[in-house]
This record gives C-alpha cells, structure tokens and sequence, in this order.
C-alpha cells in the first residue's frame, strides 16, 4: 500500500523533524495458504468407493477457516508491488539541531546529509540507492524536515511555504514506501501542492514518511503494530507543525492504504486537525468513524479501480482491520474517487485528485455523499 512528504517527531530514534520554534522533534524509529481436499475418483464401476472417499474428506476446522481468511487478507493486500528495501546501505547519522533550529537551517542540513548519504551508498557499490537518493536531492531546492539514510530510510519533505501557509496537509503513506520507493510518494505530493496552490497559494503539503512501513508481501501489513509505533510519533509532530506553520492554519491529514491504519490511532489530534480523509483504506481497526480518537471531520472515498476493495473486511484476533470505511455504517462523509486505482488518488486530472483538495481547503465537493 503506498502513497506520496515532511517532518517526523518520535521519541526512540535520533531523526529530527519539525517543530516549534524552539523545540526540537525527534523521530522514532524505527502467505497465502490454500488447501486443497482431493477425491480419488477410481474408473466408472468404482464409484461407490469415490463417494465414498468424497464422504469422507474432513470439513475444514474453525481454525483451518480463519487460517484460509487470514490467506485471503494477505493476498488481497500483498497484490500490488514489492519493494526492495536496502537494510545494509551505509549511510551517515541524522544531522542534530538546536532546539532553536529554523525550518530553512533544517532543510539545508539535511540536504548536505543526502547528499552525503548518495557519495556513501555509491561508494558501497549501491548504485540503485545512491541514484534515488540523488533524485531526492531536487537539484539542491528539496525542504526535508528530516531525513534518516540508514536503512530502509525515514524523510519528511515540506512542498511549498510552510511558516506562511494556512492550508497544511500531510500525507500519511502505507507499506512499502521507504527510500527506494520515495519518488512515488514524492509525485502524489507534488500533485496536491500544485493542485492546491491553483486555487489557495498559501498552501503547504508535507509528506509524512516517519515511520517503517511494513512490506506489502509480510505478516506486519495485516496488524496495527506498524501503525501503533508510528502514531505515536505521527501525534506530537501535528502538534509542532501547527506551531511552525502560519497563523490560524488549517490542518488536513490524507491517509492512504496502511496509513489510514495510522491516522486512525493517532490521536488526540487536537483541534488543529480539521480533516481526516481515508483513501484507499483497507480499515482502521475501529467500528466506526465515532470510535476514532479524534474531533477531526472523517471521510472516506475509493475508486473503482481500487483492489483494495476485495480485502476482507473482518477483524480476527488482531488480524484484519474491520469495518470498511465507505460502507455507510461505518458513518464517514464520503467523496467521490473516480476510477481511480489504488496507486492513482494523487494522479493530475483525476476526479479523486479534485475530491481531496475541495476537503483540504475547506470547499464542499459538489461529488460529495453525506453519510447519515
């Protein structure tokens, strides 16, 4: 499940992220089975005995049964694509801040930290690495408010003026966005910021990538313990990032496929956020959009194009994530997705792409379907 940038704030890893003047955030860091029963059918004269064999082949256990459903989970939510994640590529520690720390000195001292990190990863031989991380780069001009090499890699990417901006959106990944697969997370952003900024120049958008996805083909994309570890950073860096951004700004938080699994338990998310839009979104974990520990809006939208809508919606001993959030019960407002894709929510022209920046800048969606 994956998305497309900025500042983490966590307890347990020395990355940095955004946050007050005069605070300093740090990051934490971070099959399918299939039984088959077989019948042996003997020749035309012998089929007392095949009936006999169908008879008596076993009926599958309760346990069998929630083995065969959590292989459905798995395969519905692994079908997209793998990515190689690079655990052993060297790479230098995150660069260290005064609490002080302007946005504008963070952003320069992570740029030198990439860049030392690309030198170190070619020097390695990791020649696909280092290439990405030089994409990073942006010819000199990216705003990450932190970044972490090591790894599978941690960064937060500000997309526009955040000190001025009163329209703030962070966008919260799902698994397998890491290092090696930014530049698709980075794109969905880009999208945003330029479709925002079309109507609301004072408009920022930060990439989120402050926590370990999990992979899409492991056990960890099929329970909350990913997401628990990251909300628990996700919450103190909305709060800092209100204290960094302009005054009286709007913040929106975009959660796509996992990362709705993150948003979900992130929380209080304070009176700041004033949306919470799941895309994408496989569940939560929670019943309804009244069980979510925030004050926020909830909405919740998919394409028709989306896989992630044959997942089973059942929750089995922690398996699962429940209830579906576009399924009226689940009471989000929903928006109107278009055809989109799983991958293609973010895409320039599209209908969801138009659907998420009305909810970002606070217009009513002409598409919108209220839920009662």
């Amino acid at each position: 499940m994956a998305t497309g940038t900025t500042g983490a704030a966590g307890t347990t890893r020395p990355a940095d992220t955004a946050g007050p003047a005069g605070a300093t955030v740090t990051a934490g860091r971070d099959g399918a089975t299939r039984t088959e029963a077989g019948a042996t059918a003997g020749a035309p004269a012998d089929r007392g005995s095949a009936a006999g064999s169908a008879r008596s082949t076993p009926r599958p256990t309760g346990r069998l049964r929630r083995t065969l459903l959590a292989s459905l989970v798995a395969a519905a939510v692994v079908f997209p694509m793998s990515a190689a994640a690079s655990p052993n590529v060297p790479a230098p520690a995150p660069a260290a801040f005064a609490e002080d720390a302007a946005p504008h000195d963070r952003y320069a001292a992570n740029r030198a930290n990439l860049a030392e990190a690309a030198r170190m990863a070619e020097g390695a031989g990791r020649t696909g690495r280092a290439a990405k991380l030089r994409a990073m780069g942006a010819a000199g001009a990216a705003q990450f408010l932190t970044f972490d090499g090591r790894g599978r890699g941690r960064a937060v990417e500000v997309f526009g003026d955040l000190e001025s901006a009163d329209r703030v959106t962070v966008l919260v990944p799902g698994s397998d966005t890491t290092l090696d697969t930014y530049q698709r997370f980075r794109a969905g952003a880009v999208s945003l910021q330029q479709r925002l900024q079309a109507e609301h120049p004072r408009s920022a958008v930060v990439a989120w990538l402050g926590y370990d996805t999990p992979g899409t083909v492991s056990t960890t994309v099929l329970t909350a313990d990913r997401a628990d570890e990251a909300a628990a950073d996700l919450g103190p860096f909305l709060d800092r990032l209100r204290a960094v951004s302009g005054s009286g700004s709007r913040l929106s938080l975009l959660c796509h496929s996992y990362g709705s699994v993150v948003c979900a338990r992130t929380g209080p998310t304070g009176p700041a956020v004033v949306d919470m839009v799941l895309f994408g979104s496989p569940g939560t974990g929670a019943e309804s959009a009244r069980d979510l520990p925030t004050g926020a809006r909830v909405w919740a939208g998919r394409g028709t194009g989306d896989w992630i809508g044959n997942v089973p919606h059942v929750r089995l001993g922690g398996v699962g994530f429940g209830t579906d959030p576009v399924d009226p019960a689940f009471g989000a407002r929903a928006f109107a997705a278009g055809a989109a894709g799983h991958s293609d929510y973010l895409k320039p022209g599209t209908e969801s792409l138009d659907s998420l920046a009305a909810i970002v800048l606070g217009t009513t969606p002409a598409s919108e379907v209220p839920h009662a």
